[in-house]
């Protein structure tokens, strides 16, 4: 349990991230016992008609819909939820939002210690910065942390400038970017599953590996945001942070120690070791009408608020080179999209076929070389695919897995908020994303966003285009999921 007191405030505390997430994770974490009744929450909102009592409402209704039981949560919700209106944003705002943490703090015992989460869009992660700082916020009696949400930027020019902003105010060892896909258990495995053991870390090179892929595909449409992804696209939503995070984790050299500091570097160092991408290595798509699930469901420019000649990208498959020791040589291969076949996350290392291949004489025998297939979800596992023979003549492999899933070993995983809020609270910066991985990021994706990519369309409920798997064509298979 984390015995550290501190006031959570949620700038956006009525918001769809709020309700979904944070508030739920933060019940959670109270529940299990991983933080205290001395941690207490602040929501913090444009809207004036609403007090404590009415926002408690909300959480309560919140936390049911989240399958808590109301018997349980309702007195720590009376207890420890609160809400503060900051109107238009002004520094009188501000400053009544520091009067009420000042009284929060001495009601509860708190000795200065606050969490800053904005859970707002990204055009008012600069304003809100600035006006805790202008209003001494970034200070206290205690220590001060600042999470903010993706996207962090929109292009190289943007991120460098909000960075400019939030330092101003906050140094490095107050900011905590969050990416969600970093809490999840699986990803944080992939450190775990290298370096804990020998056997693959001993592998995970050049001499070893022919090809790398990710893949990070949703089956649903936009849900609703046409206005956030018409000025998005796939790649600013999902491949140039969880993408990005994922390629680093797997590219990665071995870090001095398993800490923030360490871990960081190394992933800076791989991202930075990433070649620019080329045009013949990309491939866009959006997706058109197409059957998911057993049911027909619109094209990306037939979806309510999108432009009826939309060129934004819904998918985007890329090829990368990573030129340092460990990779020179190696592809890797990402892909990311929406309506696609089916919601899958996962990692696929492709190992090296024998260099000579001494049983087609014998018989019918494929030749396959060894895969192994990290699932980050759903049914989040591994798999190491391998031949063996099958019993009788002719001489006959079969490929077979041996696999291990963790519904077949514990019982349930904790949500990804609940392990990076925990870690926000204990001032752990190890899932979190410095601003040498922001910019790298960006730099690699940035001149991918200029518009001369053509996009290319693609029936919903598919792989997406075709031309994709040209990217693999020189390694003489398709994606592995594909």
């Amino acid at each position: 349990m984390s015995d550290a007191s501190c006031v959570f405030v949620i700038f956006g505390g009525t918001g769809d991230l709020a309700r979904r997430k944070i508030l739920p994770a933060l019940w959670e974490l109270r529940r299990a016992g991983s933080i205290t009744d001395r941690c207490v929450v602040l929501a913090v909102t444009r809207d004036t008609t609403v007090d404590d009592a009415g926002y408690r409402g909300l959480v309560r209704e919140a936390l049911a819909t989240a399958h808590a039981s109301p018997e349980e949560s309702d007195p720590w919700v009376d207890a420890n939820v609160y809400y503060q209106p900051i109107d238009h944003g002004t520094p009188d705002d501000f400053r009544a939002l520091g009067e009420r943490l000042a009284a929060l703090e001495q009601r509860h015992g708190i000795a200065g210690n606050r969490v800053f989460y904005i859970a707002l869009p990204p055009s008012a992660f600069a304003p809100t910065v600035e006006g805790l700082g202008a209003a001494g916020l970034d200070q206290s009696g205690g220590w001060t942390r600042l999470v903010i949400e993706k996207p962090f930027g929109r292009d190289v020019a943007s991120a460098a400038a909000l960075d400019a902003v939030v330092h101003q105010w906050f140094d490095e060892t107050q900011i905590y970017r969050i990416d969600h896909y970093l809490g999840k258990e699986t990803v944080q495995n992939l450190l775990v599953f290298r370096f804990a053991n020998a056997v693959f870390e001993s592998l995970w090179n050049r001499d070893h590996v022919e090809s790398v892929e990710i893949t990070i595909a949703e089956d649903i449409g936009i849900d609703g945001r046409a206005g956030y992804y018409e000025s998005a696209g796939v790649v600013r939503d999902i491949l140039q942070n969880h993408g990005t995070q994922l390629l680093s984790l797997v590219a990665m050299g071995v870090p001095a120690r398993m800490d923030a500091e360490s871990i960081r570097a190394e992933k800076v160092k791989a991202l930075r070791s990433i070649s620019p991408i080329r045009r013949e290595d990309l491939v866009f798509g959006q997706y058109a009408r197409g059957t998911v699930k057993g049911e027909t469901v619109p094209a990306y420019r037939e979806e309510r608020g999108v432009a009826p000649a939309s060129g934004t990208e819904t998918f985007a498959a890329l090829r990368v080179h990573v030129d340092n020791w460990r990779w020179q040589g190696v592809p890797f291969y990402l892909r990311a999209g929406k309506r696609l076949a089916r919601r899958l996350t996962e990692v696929v290392i492709n190992f090296r076929r024998p260099p000579v291949w001494m049983f087609q004489p014998m018989g019918h025998c494929e030749l396959h070389s060894n895969t192994l297939r990290l699932t980050i979800q759903p049914n989040e596992g591994f798999e190491l695919l391998f031949d063996v023979k099958v019993p009788g003549k002719p001489m006959t492999l079969e490929r077979l897995p041996l696999d291990f899933f963790y519904n077949q070993k514990f019982s349930q995983l904790p949500e990804a908020y609940q392990t990076l809020l925990l870690d926000v609270v204990e001032g752990d910066q190890t899932l979190f994303v410095h601003a040498d991985e922001v910019d790298a990021a960006w730099r690699l994706f940035d001149p991918l966003l200029d518009g001369t990519v053509p996009v290319l369309p693609y029936e919903a409920g598919s792989w997406g285009p075709e031309e994709a798997h040209t990217l693999l064509a020189d390694r003489e298979h398709r994606w592995g999921s594909a």
